[in-house]
């Protein structure tokens, strides 16, 4: 279950986008074209499903205070945890150029069409916010590492592709002068984001009602009878 319920709430409750609004600059950008958007998202989902649990396992063994206690005793006053951003950024980057390799060599046409916005996918700040994001919420294994990367990437991934759906929907639109291009996509935008608030409560339910022991269920029935009795007694008096 805590994989289920970290799974859906990183894609529709803590959407990158519409939650925090992380990574809005290829957000807008390369959302003209559905195609365009898809191989962004896939590269973004990608990068994050790797480099969130490699930037868990920096953390964990190296970066946080006393996590070098495994080359020694010696070791366990130690804090790098001044280096959480040199280090997780590094990674991010290694990740980005090995995406940027691959989409080249199996997708020129894809590669030409990201342009500028494949390798800035290293300072992209949703990559970096996934893995921050999972430091600061000190997700415990490895697993839910993994899971939150994948649907941390797979929420951007379905932001973009329906922003971009909508784009080009709109294109054939009278939408007015003012409001064409960036305009009518912030306004957009932001409904989506209104809309994805209404996810917040898909994983939350009330509270189960604590189960009173049978002995105090039986005193309560009991005590609620006495009093009914003296009630229809004094009744009965006052009619007299």
């Amino acid at each position: 279950m805590e994989h289920i319920e970290l799974f859906f709430k990183s894609i529709f409750i803590d959407n990158m986008v519409f939650s925090v609004f992380l990574g809005m600059c290829s957000y807008l950008a390369v959302s003209k074209k559905v195609a365009t958007a898809v191989g962004l998202g896939a590269a973004v989902i990608f990068v994050l499903a790797i480099t969130v649990p490699l930037n868990w396992l920096l953390d964990q063994y190296l970066l946080q205070p006393g996590a070098l206690k495994w080359l020694g005793e010696e070791y366990v006053d130690y804090d790098l945890s001044f280096l959480s951003f040199i280090m997780f950024i590094a990674t991010i980057a290694t990740m980005v150029q090995l995406v940027e390799i691959v989409v080249e060599k199996f997708s020129p046409s894809l590669y030409n069409s990201l342009g500028i916005f494949l390798p800035l996918i290293a300072v992209n700040c949703a990559i970096l916010g996934g893995s921050l994001f999972m430091q600061s919420r000190e997700i415990e294994t490895l697993g839910l590492a993994f899971n939150y990367g994948v649907s941390s990437g797979i929420g951007w991934f379905l932001a973009i592709l329906a922003i971009a759906a909508i784009r080009e929907k709109i294109r054939y639109s009278n939408v007015p002068a003012p409001l064409r291009g960036l305009g009518i996509t912030f306004i957009i935008t932001g409904l989506m984001g209104i809309g994805f608030l209404s996810f917040g409560g898909m994983l939350t339910g009330g509270d189960e009602e604590e189960e009173q022991p049978a002995t105090e269920t039986a005193i309560d029935v009991e005590k609620l009878e006495t009093e009914k009795a003296k009630e229809l007694a004094d009744n009965t008096k006052i009619v007299k």
